[in-house]
């Protein structure tokens, strides 16, 4: 994948970047397996908003991606790669040799007409999902599960890949893209490879409307409204916050205030925080 720059003729393209979607393959989703994907712009089920800055954008259709890969012992072509407006990884869709299909991460250096396999026996290579018990150590592993059988939650979006440092009774030792050390039961699955569309982070959006598209609404500074409506706001000129640390709307500590509890039951489960720190 390659980024993609545009001739100044506006002064947003002068900046704007896109993916040149070279990975891409296919341009049409697979009816089967998409559903409508409802908005409700960070409003609850009383009308209030709950979450800011969230609101319009285009309509996408939702693609169900199979996390659980637990289809074992079928081999599965790949059809073809396809982009997905839901995340920032590209997926791929994949049609097991029983003629079912499914959706599944596109890990870099999967292409069109390759074979991809789940469970224990199958092979150590690109788009592969076994267990962390049948995968050496060392290798380059995504989509992780956190527990048997519910699905990977870990490592899902571009570019990012954690390694397996360590097996050791019945938990694996993973280093994942954070630089956080964190132990995973061992018959947990992953899948093999880093996940694709690494250039992602270096798009430049370049125009406030393209963040609108996006489904993303602005977000004000608090420093630059009035006192009754912001901790910050307020004051003659480029005023300072004024309190012993930012705050959010309803003058809750914000930015950089640790709020993972002390007690969590995983924190037995981290070896070494991303910090570089131990759990104490």
């Amino acid at each position: 994948m390659g980024i993609k720059s545009y001739n100044p003729y506006t002064p947003s393209r002068r900046n704007m970047t896109s993916s040149d979607f070279a990975e891409v393959t296919k341009k049409t989703p697979e009816k089967s397996l998409t559903t409508s994907l409802k908005k409700n712009a960070g409003r609850n089920n009383q009308g209030k908003i709950t979450v800011r800055h969230h609101g319009g954008g285009n309509r996408r259709k939702y693609r169900i991606i199979d996390f659980k890969r637990n289809k074992d012992g079928i081999a599965a072509k790949v059809i073809g790669i396809e982009y997905d407006p839901n995340r920032t990884a590209n997926i791929a869709l994949i049609a097991y040799e029983d003629g079912t299909k499914a959706y599944i991460l596109a890990p870099a250096g999967l292409t069109d007409g390759m074979t991809v396999m789940n469970g224990a026996e199958a092979e150590i290579r690109v788009g592969n999902c076994l267990p962390l018990a049948n995968i050496p150590v060392g290798t380059m592993i995504h989509n992780i599960e956190l527990y048997p059988g519910k699905g990977g939650q870990l490592v899902r979006s571009a570019g990012n890949a954690a390694q397996l440092m360590a097996k050791e009774g019945k938990y694996a030792t993973l280093r994942l893209p954070s630089g956080e050390m964190r132990m995973v039961p061992i018959n947990c699955r992953a899948s093999i490879g880093q996940i694709g569309n690494g250039d992602h982070n270096l798009v430049k959006i370049g125009k406030a409307g393209r963040k609108r598209h996006m489904g993303i609404r602005p977000t004000v500074r608090g420093s630059v409204m009035n006192p009754n409506d912001h901790p910050h706001g307020g004051g003659e000129g480029k005023a300072p916050v004024g309190r012993p640390g930012p705050c959010t709307p309803w003058g809750k500590p914000a930015l950089g205030l640790k709020t993972r509890k002390k007690n969590k039951q995983s924190n037995k489960l981290i070896v070494r925080r991303r910090n570089g720190k131990g759990i104490k």
